[in-house]
Protein backbone atom coordinates (compact mmCIF):
# COMPACT_ATOMS: atom_id res chain seq x y z
CA UNK A 1 0.00 0.00 0.00
CA UNK A 2 0.98 3.25 -0.83
CA UNK A 3 1.82 5.99 1.84
CA UNK A 4 -0.75 8.93 1.16
CA UNK A 5 1.07 12.50 2.73
CA UNK A 6 -0.69 15.67 3.52
CA UNK A 7 0.49 18.82 0.98
CA UNK A 8 2.46 20.09 3.85
CA UNK A 9 4.62 17.22 4.21
CA UNK A 10 4.89 16.45 0.91
CA UNK A 11 6.44 19.73 0.71
CA UNK A 12 8.13 19.58 3.78
CA UNK A 13 10.25 16.26 2.04
CA UNK A 14 10.76 18.31 -0.78
CA UNK A 15 12.19 21.03 0.53
CA UNK A 16 9.81 23.77 -0.97
CA UNK A 17 6.86 25.78 0.43
CA UNK A 18 3.61 25.01 1.02
CA UNK A 19 2.31 27.50 -1.43
CA UNK A 20 4.72 26.36 -3.87
CA UNK A 21 3.42 22.73 -4.06
CA UNK A 22 -0.53 23.96 -3.82
CA UNK A 23 0.41 26.06 -7.38
CA UNK A 24 2.28 22.53 -8.59
CA UNK A 25 -0.89 20.84 -7.73
CA UNK A 26 -3.59 24.01 -8.97
CA UNK A 27 -1.91 23.95 -12.07
CA UNK A 28 -1.86 20.48 -13.13
CA UNK A 29 2.35 19.41 -12.53
CA UNK A 30 1.47 17.11 -9.62
CA UNK A 31 -0.92 14.38 -9.24
CA UNK A 32 -3.13 13.79 -6.22
CA UNK A 33 -5.76 12.06 -4.43
CA UNK A 34 -8.74 14.13 -2.68
CA UNK A 35 -9.89 12.95 0.79
CA UNK A 36 -13.39 13.01 1.28
CA UNK A 37 -13.39 16.61 3.18
CA UNK A 38 -11.82 17.45 -0.41
CA UNK A 39 -8.03 17.90 0.50
CA UNK A 40 -5.09 16.67 -1.57
CA UNK A 41 -2.91 13.71 -0.75
CA UNK A 42 0.08 13.11 -2.58
CA UNK A 43 1.06 9.08 -2.52
CA UNK A 44 4.53 7.97 -2.51
CA UNK A 45 5.19 7.26 -5.92
CA UNK A 46 4.32 10.86 -7.08
CA UNK A 47 7.08 12.10 -4.38
CA UNK A 48 9.44 9.51 -5.83
CA UNK A 49 7.99 11.13 -9.41
CA UNK A 50 9.07 15.21 -8.09
CA UNK A 51 12.85 13.61 -6.56
CA UNK A 52 13.32 11.48 -9.61
CA UNK A 53 16.68 11.59 -11.62
CA UNK A 54 15.62 14.80 -13.48
CA UNK A 55 17.73 16.42 -10.47
CA UNK A 56 14.55 19.45 -10.70
CA UNK A 57 10.91 19.64 -9.82
CA UNK A 58 8.20 20.75 -12.22
CA UNK A 59 9.26 23.92 -13.84
CA UNK A 60 7.56 27.01 -11.63
CA UNK A 61 8.26 31.21 -11.80
CA UNK A 62 9.94 31.81 -8.56
CA UNK A 63 11.25 35.24 -7.67
CA UNK A 64 14.39 34.70 -4.81
CA UNK A 65 13.56 36.44 -1.75
CA UNK A 66 15.25 39.74 -1.04
CA UNK A 67 16.94 38.17 1.63
CA UNK A 68 18.33 35.55 0.19
CA UNK A 69 22.31 35.53 -0.28
CA UNK A 70 23.47 35.62 -4.27
CA UNK A 71 25.06 32.17 -5.65
CA UNK A 72 28.89 33.17 -5.01
CA UNK A 73 30.13 30.39 -7.05
CA UNK A 74 30.21 31.74 -10.74
CA UNK A 75 33.16 29.33 -12.43
CA UNK A 76 34.94 26.17 -11.02
CA UNK A 77 37.99 24.73 -12.60
CA UNK A 78 36.68 21.26 -10.72
CA UNK A 79 36.20 19.04 -13.43
CA UNK A 80 34.11 16.40 -11.84
CA UNK A 81 30.65 17.95 -11.69
CA UNK A 82 27.66 15.72 -10.30
CA UNK A 83 24.26 17.31 -10.01
CA UNK A 84 21.91 15.78 -8.14
CA UNK A 85 19.04 15.79 -5.54
CA UNK A 86 20.04 15.54 -1.37
CA UNK A 87 18.24 12.59 -0.18
CA UNK A 88 19.13 13.18 3.48
CA UNK A 89 20.99 15.65 5.22
CA UNK A 90 22.14 14.18 9.16
CA UNK A 91 24.11 16.41 11.36
CA UNK A 92 25.99 15.39 15.04
CA UNK A 93 28.31 17.34 16.32
CA UNK A 94 30.43 19.39 14.31
CA UNK A 95 29.88 17.32 11.31
CA UNK A 96 27.07 16.68 9.15
CA UNK A 97 26.53 13.61 6.65
CA UNK A 98 24.94 14.71 2.91
CA UNK A 99 23.42 12.10 1.11
CA UNK A 100 23.02 13.11 -2.78
CA UNK A 101 21.12 10.94 -5.50
CA UNK A 102 23.22 11.39 -8.57
CA UNK A 103 20.99 9.19 -10.82
CA UNK A 104 20.51 5.67 -9.70
CA UNK A 105 23.33 6.36 -7.30
CA UNK A 106 24.07 7.77 -3.68
CA UNK A 107 26.84 9.68 -3.05
CA UNK A 108 27.97 10.32 0.39
CA UNK A 109 29.54 13.76 2.00
CA UNK A 110 30.70 14.53 5.55
CA UNK A 111 30.92 17.92 5.76
CA UNK A 112 30.97 20.74 9.02
CA UNK A 113 27.16 21.13 10.58
CA UNK A 114 28.30 24.80 9.68
CA UNK A 115 28.34 24.27 6.15
CA UNK A 116 25.03 22.80 6.35
CA UNK A 117 23.55 25.66 7.76
CA UNK A 118 25.64 28.47 5.25
CA UNK A 119 24.55 26.51 2.45
CA UNK A 120 20.71 25.68 3.82
CA UNK A 121 21.11 22.30 2.79
CA UNK A 122 18.06 20.27 2.99
CA UNK A 123 16.18 17.06 1.07
CA UNK A 124 14.40 17.03 -1.84
CA UNK A 125 16.81 20.18 -3.09
CA UNK A 126 19.13 20.45 -5.83
CA UNK A 127 22.80 20.34 -5.51
CA UNK A 128 26.00 19.73 -6.88
CA UNK A 129 28.61 17.22 -5.94
CA UNK A 130 32.16 18.73 -6.59
CA UNK A 131 35.04 16.25 -6.97
CA UNK A 132 38.63 17.10 -6.57
CA UNK A 133 41.52 14.35 -5.95
CA UNK A 134 40.14 12.69 -2.89
CA UNK A 135 37.81 15.67 -1.34
CA UNK A 136 33.94 15.24 -2.35
CA UNK A 137 32.48 18.77 -1.86
CA UNK A 138 28.65 19.99 -1.76
CA UNK A 139 27.80 23.34 -3.36
CA UNK A 140 23.99 24.32 -3.36
CA UNK A 141 22.87 25.32 -6.69
CA UNK A 142 21.96 28.61 -7.63
CA UNK A 143 17.79 28.88 -7.44
CA UNK A 144 17.82 31.08 -10.56
CA UNK A 145 18.30 28.71 -13.50
CA UNK A 146 21.73 28.72 -14.65
CA UNK A 147 24.97 26.51 -15.57
CA UNK A 148 28.00 26.51 -13.67
CA UNK A 149 31.01 27.30 -16.24
CA UNK A 150 34.24 25.35 -16.21
CA UNK A 151 37.12 27.12 -16.67
CA UNK A 152 40.14 26.03 -18.50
Amino acid sequence: MMALLTVRAAARQLGIGYSTLKQWIYAGSVRTSRTRGGHHRIDSLELDRLLSTSGHPPPHDRVPRQTEAPAAVVALSTRNQLRGIIEEVRADGLLAQVRLRVGEHLLTAVITRDAVAALRLRRGQPAIALIKSTEVMIAREPEAPGKLRKKS
